[in-house]
């Protein structure tokens, strides 16, 4: 019996984010589901961020990402992509190659974990400025180059 390489990849499944908010787990688990059942071990699934489409695909205009980086042999892509293209829940896929990715590329924080990592760091208020008395200006500032040499305007010159 010949045992295939198994090489890592990095898979982006596209997910309507409406299907995706009311059956996340349902989402998790068919993606899982095929690619367990090709022989792909799964190193790594998050949600990668949802966002607005560029164009609508299925007269949908947002999609949610889901993230995976898994290791399968190279013949079972094909296997793969044509099932979770069957599937109608994801909208579109993507599958890399990512062998010449590093752990701690793997392991780096999503969009999303970005976000809710800013949105957790309590908000440090601005120390208020003091009420500080400015300067008052005269009304006729500017006015100077209109002004004669007797300090009054001359209203034909005002005009121009």
């Amino acid at each position: 019996m010949e045992t295939a390489v198994k090489k890592l990849y990095e898979g982006l499944f596209l997910i309507d984010s409406a299907i995706a908010a009311s059956d996340w787990d349902g989402i998790n688990a068919l993606i899982k589901n095929i690619l367990e059942k090709n022989g792909a071990e799964i190193v790594s699934m998050r949600k990668w961020d949802e966002r607005k489409l560029a164009y609508d695909i299925n007269r949908k205009s947002r999609g949610t990402y889901i993230l995976v980086y898994f290791k399968a042999p190279g013949g079972s892509i094909r296997i793969i992509e044509r099932e979770i293209r069957l599937s109608e829940r994801v909208l579109r896929l993507l599958i890399l190659n990512a062998e010449i990715m590093s752990k701690e590329d793997i392991e780096k924080d999503t969009p999303l974990m970005l976000i809710e990592k800013q949105s957790r760091q309590p908000i440090v208020a601005e120390p208020a400025e003091q009420d500080v008395e400015m300067p008052k200006k005269p009304v006729t500032d500017g006015i100077e180059e209109f002004a004669g040499e007797d300090g009054n305007i001359d209203e034909t010159e005002q005009g121009e």
